[in-house]
């Protein structure tokens, strides 16, 4: 049987383990994230489908299930799994998408490295997700395409199926135009995109960065403009629009671009947050720290996300303010993207060794400045570390939105806590109330973590009420809901006209 809704992600929709011989599908360990919720959507259609990809040692193995039906709480569905070789992977995946793409999208053009890119490869593994999509979608059918790695996906899609609605959404940042037009695939990526029936994007001024790169290489007509809602353009951040498009004209074929802002799911956190064994966890953090405030730090080890800044600016605080050493510690969590990338392997050693340094330098026998932490923390034990840190220190260079900042309000059940967000992550055009820092200025950085650790109870308390409030009104729910409907909004309407 077609599906009324085929999803394409890079990512199966389940955990693979092998019992006893025998491969059993599970749910994903964590409720929390964007493949339950995109799950969630199958309920809403008469039949759902998944295409991902699955590595395969040899892709002609005809044992290999390339179709499988799955049964669990959000229905019955079926997922495509296209087999790729490990150097397929590599390719497509490891190089392109990380080494060359990664990059540019977010604005560090010097680390941008064009000559291992394999195009061919890329073209090829897109044309296997377009080709299993085309395969599974009925007359008229949703097809809603995840990331920057399926930027091809679109063109070929309509090339085979005029007849589909296409939706895509952009994860990460979409980047002005003369950055965006590094790329020497530029042309090709756009028209792909402009391909679709909606393009999503996370915050108004990734919207506005698409639509001046596809004017610049095609003839693009905007139809229509819309002031940004108020709650998505705070006034201090450095990425935020006034007004933006939202209806396209390409070769008459219209197009409506949206800003929709990927959340948590605030409603499991909350109930994660209030359970005893995360209360007596917390209780216990506190405990061990005694007067010690506790800054917490998570991300990925990644270039973008300003490790090595925030390390220098914990050092500085340390030597301008003496009285802070013994009472104040940073607990940094940076977590290796994937091993196979050597592109990370020299940020993990600069952090280690650069907090190696501080720890020699200030640290005594009975305290140490910071806590560096290089593997996955359970969800249930970070919430609990969200519970018991004074302040969230989450200031990334660049950011397409940035979900720890979110789950850090959303675990402040007691209303209490301080967030210093970098003006540069797409979550700060939303999260107003926190203490807005650019992490490209010493001055700027330093006096942020000064106030959060200075902040009286009541303010603290005033800002992380606001912050809860976002945070639970742009859960992860309003994400998927604004994407989809954005299928049969108004905007639509016009460009069916």
């Amino acid at each position: 049987m077609s599906s009324n809704l085929v999803i394409v992600y890079h990512r199966q929709p389940y955990e693979e383990v092998e019992v006893d011989g025998k491969i059993e599908y599970r749910e994903n360990k964590s409720p929390n994230g964007i493949v339950p919720t995109l799950k969630s959507f199958f309920g809403r259609f008469e039949k759902g489908a998944w295409v991902a990809w699955k590595e395969a040692e040899d892709t002609s193995n005809p044992g290999f299930e390339r179709r499988i039906e799955i049964e669990d709480a959000h229905g019955t569905y079926a997922v495509t799994r296209l087999p790729l070789t490990r150097a397929q992977v590599k390719s497509f995946y490891e190089v392109s998408s990380k080494e060359a793409f990664w990059p540019i999208l977010h604005g560090f053009k010097e680390r941008y490295n064009y000559d291992p890119v394999d195009w061919p490869t890329f073209r090829e593994v897109n044309w296997a997700f377009a080709e299993a999509a085309a395969s599974e979608a009925a007359d008229g059918a949703v097809v809603w395409v995840h990331d920057y790695n399926l930027w091809l996906v679109p063109g070929y899609l309509r090339q085979m199926r005029p007849d589909v609605k296409i939706s895509f959404f952009h994860h990460t940042p979409f980047p002005s135009a003369d950055m965006f037009n590094v790329l020497p695939w530029r042309k090709e990526i756009l028209k792909s995109l402009l391909a679709c029936d909606v393009v999503g994007f996370h915050i108004p001024r990734y919207v506005a960065n698409f639509v001046s790169a596809a004017r610049s290489m095609f003839d693009v007509d905007v139809t229509h403009r819309i002031k940004v809602d108020p709650e998505f353009a705070g006034p201090a951040s450095a990425l935020t629009e006034v007004s933006v498009p939202d209806v396209l004209d390409y070769d008459g074929h219209k197009i409506a671009v949206q800003a929709s802002p990927v959340g948590v799911d605030a409603q499991y956190i909350e109930e994660v947050s209030g359970r005893e064994a995360t209360e007596t966890r917390a209780f216990d953090i506190r405990d061990d720290l005694g007067d010690v405030k506790l800054v917490l730090s998570v991300g990925r080890t990644d270039y973008t996300k300003g490790g090595i800044e925030q390390l220098m600016s914990f050092e500085r605080l340390l030597e301008a303010r003496p009285e802070l050493r013994g009472k104040v510690k940073l607990m940094h969590v940076s977590v290796p993207a994937n091993k196979n990338m050597t592109v990370y392997q020299n940020i993990q050693q600069d952090l280690e060794g650069m907090a190696g340094r501080i720890n020699g330098m200030y640290g005594t026998l009975d305290w140490q400045p910071i806590t560096l932490i290089s593997r996955a923390i359970p969800f249930e034990r970070l919430v609990a570390f969200y519970r018991a840190a004074d302040v969230a220190w989450i200031t990334p260079l660049a950011d397409g939105m940035n979900l720890v900042a979110k789950e850090f309000c959303a675990a402040r059940t007691d209303g209490d806590g301080v967030l210093v967000l970098s003006e540069f992550a797409g979550a700060a055009v939303e999260m107003g109330s926190a203490l807005l820092v650019n992490p490209f200025s010493h001055r700027s950085m330093d006096s942020a973590i000064q106030q959060a650790l200075d902040m009286d109870e009541e303010e603290r308390r005033g800002r992380m009420a606001n912050l809860r409030e976002v945070v639970a009104k742009h859960d992860i729910r309003f994400w998927a809901n604004h994407q989809m409907e954005a299928l049969g909004s108004e905007a639509m309407e016009q460009a069916a006209e």
